[in-house]
């Protein structure tokens, strides 16, 4: 093996680390605050038709409660509003603990008795995310578990008629799954609320059902959107700290008109503004004190039910996950009389920049008066924020005057916009033609100082643009520019900034002539095409680097991001753009790591190949690792796949391909937000496509990396088991006769059928281990025995053996004896399965979810139902079967060989054409070229 071959993967191997590493711990620290249980949680079980627990005997329905409640709703006559929690992949239902403790808590402080009745499901914690085939089950399992909750409330006269769903992961997807059941009653629920839920796709596609349950998810939402309006969806993503769930497949797939479902990152949420993993977005106390204030706001005072109004549903929404003004929208808009009031008005002839620092006595109003008509010339904004977080009305415009005074005036406060040092409002001049004054109120409720500071603002001046740098600088370039503030606002428009590939580290650093008690700074990355808003909260002065990358891209490239700086006046900023390499490799990973396990068994199968024409031109196999480190072969994989994608762009050959019923181009999510597509219309990106040479890199150092630690796993496991066994000199040891050989297949497929395909594939694997190791055994021992005998081969003066010494030593008085010939078929024969094994490896790894899920229910039910190795599973193991006997004699001498060779290089391409997406048809592929090699050492 060559040594520049070893640098390469090194190399490669290296890359991967490197992104792998930035894309699971580069980020920033965990800054949720926990949410603790004051009293023992308890979980009482809500007994379901018969029908219903034999149907499901796995899961389960519990009502969360805690201390007084938990003992009042012990006979389960509940007076509250129901909110049903539904845990994800691996979840627990115990996770609702976090929801109900905290609306339990905020029930206490209550009028009315207004409380939730906080319900879970009991999913048995099963991996739906990689196993599809329990998705359809849990999705009927929450239609009786709705009804089920709703019979609860039969007593009271106003019975809630609907059901609010908190769907953490896979939940959320279950939840929305529910509209497709063809006896669901849509009026059940009305509102739905996911966390770091994959809605646009899944994140690893390894059966079928998986999709099919996706696709048919997507077909209902998009399909029925009018029948649909009425259904308010809420997701939320997790932001970066979600490695499992990237924050882009949460955007939900619907119609842009669509008014009533909202997609947006925990990052931008007011009040919350922190970046939650997979599993703390259920106990972000930031982000459950927003649902539970949301939850809240929703009843209807009359029903003490949730409404079912639409539009107020979508205003609490608003208020508490976007935006967070003053009030809600829908409310009625305050006329005050400000002569009424009584408060001293002083008037400010504001040039440029006021500040005050205000102490006021608690309960004590001051209001400043701002005039337009010598400003809406200048100017184009006006810019107001105070450290006052009191989300009441505070600026307000003069409609109407008398003499000094304002008589009339209207609340502005309405596009207040809630950051986490201040609240901020920003009004345009031309949206106030009937307004003669702005009026600022500073009232102080709580007796504590706050600061206001107000400017005029245009636009224009206050606007930067800088060119991102390329990203293929490596962060050799930077791209700067530098602010002078006498302001209170800047943005900078990141040019060319508008794709998930793309990382910068932004750095910015503030000065100031100076030195005193300022208002924080707050830098923005501002996302115009999707809510995905990052906040950055910092001293003056000070040196920041905020992190530049994206969930989402733009599909238009039309705009890029805006850093928004909310600075103190009289300092100076400097931003810094720099392209960060570690940062851009773990966004490719981030969207394409799909990709990398599709081009390891690429490289495993050209290896293959290359083993099946060494063995066809001489008779020998070649070192696993020669033949695996020629596997990357970009030029015969990629070529021809962009070849194809070319055409594919032409009509004439789009005929052709459906003439022949080939199924489309496999194509990863797309990552930009709200993508609507039917199932026959899928939005493709080509930048993918640009980079899959790299991540044929990576697969091809995994494979590499990955062979080199099977053969040291084969080494030391022939090492622990040589005890056991008598040594052996034989190439045919660990083969099997073939009356044994059916008997183990029938038993296999017999067994496959009954129980789980995935557990019979796993022992016809350990079968062939056997032979691997059994074959290294004798490799061994072959060695030490030749390295005791006299060495009788005379050597040529560049050490090689000479081939007639060789020859003539294979024989002595005519009978075989011990010699490095036999010691090279064993080699060869043990090259030959290593390369297999690798192979055969990769259906194992891909069918081991539905061995896990079976494994897991096992109490339950010994058959999986659904099986996703069926039918395909029985050719499967036959295969695993009929290769443990092969040996390289049987191929060479094989009338198949010549055609068997052949099948690699094809079938790869197909693989990466029809199998980013749809993982489990790798499996397919690999059984199509081992199949016709199974049958070399038949025919």
């Amino acid at each position: 093996m060559k040594l520049a071959t070893v640098a390469f993967y090194a190399f490669s191997v290296g890359l991967l680390a490197v992104g792998l590493r930035e894309l699971l711990t580069g980020f920033e620290e965990n800054r949720c605050s926990m949410t603790y249980m004051f009293e023992y949680p308890e979980y009482r079980r809500v007994a379901l038709p018969r029908r219903v627990a034999r149907l499901y005997p796995a899961y389960g329905l519990y009502l969360y409660g805690e201390g007084l409640y938990a003992q009042e709703t012990r006979t389960l006559k509940l007076t509250g509003a129901p909110v049903l929690f539904l845990p994800g992949n691996a979840g627990s239902y115990k996770q609702a603990r976090s929801l109900g403790s905290v609306a339990l808590r905020k029930a206490e402080n209550m009028e009315g008795n207004l409380h939730f009745n906080v319900f879970t499901v009991d999913f048995n914690e099963e991996l739906v995310a990689l196993y599809g085939g329990s998705l359809l089950r849990q999705t009927h399992f929450l239609h009786e578990s709705i009804k089920a909750i709703l019979k609860l409330y039969k007593h009271l006269k106003t019975p809630p008629q609907s059901v609010v769903l908190v769907g953490h992961s896979m939940g959320g997807v279950v939840a929305r799954a529910l509209y497709t059941l063809p006896r669901f009653n849509t009026n059940l629920v009305s509102l739905i609320i996911t966390q770091a839920s994959p809605h646009l796709a899944p994140v690893l596609a390894l059966d079928p059902y998986l999709l099919d349950f996706y696709s048919a998810v997507r077909h209902k939402w998009v399909s029925q959107v009018t029948k649909l309006r009425n259904v308010t969806v809420l997701s939320v993503g997790g932001g970066y700290r979600d490695y499992q769930v990237r924050s882009g497949l949460t955007s939900l797939p619907c119609s842009p008109g669509d008014p009533n479902k909202l997609s947006l990152v925990a990052t931008a949420v007011p009040r919350t503004w922190v970046s939650t993993d997979h599993l703390s977005i259920v106990w972000c106390k930031e982000l459950v004190l927003a649902t539970v204030r949301a939850f809240f706001d929703l009843i209807d005072p009359e029903t003490r039910q949730f409404t079912e109004n639409p539009e107020k549903k979508m205003a609490v929404l608003n208020h508490h996950f976007i935006r967070h003004p003053v009030r809600m929208l829908g409310e009625t808009q305050d006329t005050i009389s400000i002569l009424e009031n009584k408060a001293p008005i002083q008037t400010y002839i504001l040039y440029y920049v006021l500040s005050v620092g205000l102490c006021l006595q608690e309960g004590q109003v001051k209001y400043f008066l701002f005039a337009l008509s010598s400003r809406r010339k200048a100017y184009s904004h006006f810019y107001c924020r105070s450290s006052s977080l009191e989300m009441t009305s505070w600026v307000y415009g003069c409609v109407h005057r008398n003499g000094s005074s304002c008589v009339h005036a209207v609340d502005l406060s309405m596009d207040t916009e809630l950051l986490p040092p201040y609240k901020v409002l920003i009004l345009s001049l031309s949206d106030l033609s009937s307004v003669t004054h702005l009026v600022v109120s500073a009232s102080n409720l709580n007796g504590k100082q706050f600061t206001v500071e107000c400017e005029w603002q245009r636009q224009e001046s206050q606007t930067l643009s800088v060119p991102v740098p390329h990203v293929l600088s490596f962060g050799l370039t930077v791209s700067d520019v530098t602010v002078n503030s006498s302001g209170l606002l800047h943005t900078i428009v990141l040019q060319h900034f508008h794709q998930v590939y793309q990382a910068f580290r932004i750095n910015v650093v503030s000065q100031c002539k100076v030195h005193k008690d300022r208002l924080s700074n707050v830098y923005r990355m501002k996302v115009p095409w999707f809510r995905e808003d990052s906040l950055t909260t910092v001293s003056v002065p000070s040196v920041t680097e905020i992190s530049g990358m994206l969930h989402t891209s733009r599909p238009d490239n039309s705009s890029g991001v805006l850093l928004q700086l909310h600075t103190a006046p009289n300092c100076q900023y400097k931003v810094s753009v720099r392209t960060s390499l570690p940062r851009v490799l773990g966004q490719i990973l981030r969207f394409c790591g799909p990709m990398v396990p599709v081009y390891t068994a690429v490289t495993l199968l050209l290896a293959c190949g290359g083993q099946l024409s060494s063995i066809q031109t001489s008779g020998r196999a070649a070192d696993m690792s020669q033949v695996v480190g020629k596997g990357l072969q970009p030029h015969k994989v990629n070529l021809p796949v962009f070849i194809l994608h070319i055409l594919l762009s032409c009509s004439w050959f789009k005929q052709v391909w459906s003439i022949l019923f080939l199924p489309p181009m496999d194509a990863l999510p797309p990552s930009f937000p709200d993508a609507t597509f039917h199932e026959d219309v899928v939005p493709v990106e080509e930048w993918p496509r640009l980079l899959s040479p790299l991540l044929y890199f990576f697969g091809a150092a995994v494979a590499f990396w990955g062979s080199a630690i099977l053969r040291l796993i084969m080494r030391l496991i022939s090492l622990i088991l040589a005890p056991l066994h008598r040594p052996s000199v034989s190439r045919d040891c660990g083969t099997l006769q073939l009356r044994t050989q059916l008997l183990i297949m029938l038993s296999l497929a017999v067994l496959g059928v009954a129980s789980c395909g995935a557990l019979s594939l796993f022992a016809a694997f350990l079968f062939h281990l056997y032979r691997v190791v059994r074959l290294q055994m004798t490799e061994r021992s072959l060695s030490h025995m030749l390295n005791l005998a006299p060495r009788k081969n005379r050597e040529t003066e560049n050490g090689a053996v000479d081939v007639e010494t060789l020859n003539k030593s294979k024989e002595c008085n005519g009978a075989p004896l011990l010699s490095e010939c036999a010691l090279q078929e064993v080699r060869d024969d043990l090259q030959l399965h290593l390369c297999l094994s690798a192979v055969l490896t990769l259906p194992v790894m891909l069918n081991a979810p539905s061995l896990l899920h079976w494994i897991r229910n096992l109490r339950y039910s010994t058959q999986l139902d659904p099986d996703p190795c069926w039918p395909h599973i029985v050719p499967l193991i036959f295969v695993y079967m009929l290769l443990i006997n092969c040996n390289t004699v049987k191929l060479s001498n094989s009338k198949l060989l010549p055609l068997t060779s052949c099948l690699p290089l094809p079938l790869t391409i197909a693989m990466v054409i029809f199998s980013p997406l749809h993982l489990y048809r790798v499996t397919y592929f690999l059984l199509a070229a081992l199949g016709p090699l199974a049958s070399c050492c038949l025919l």
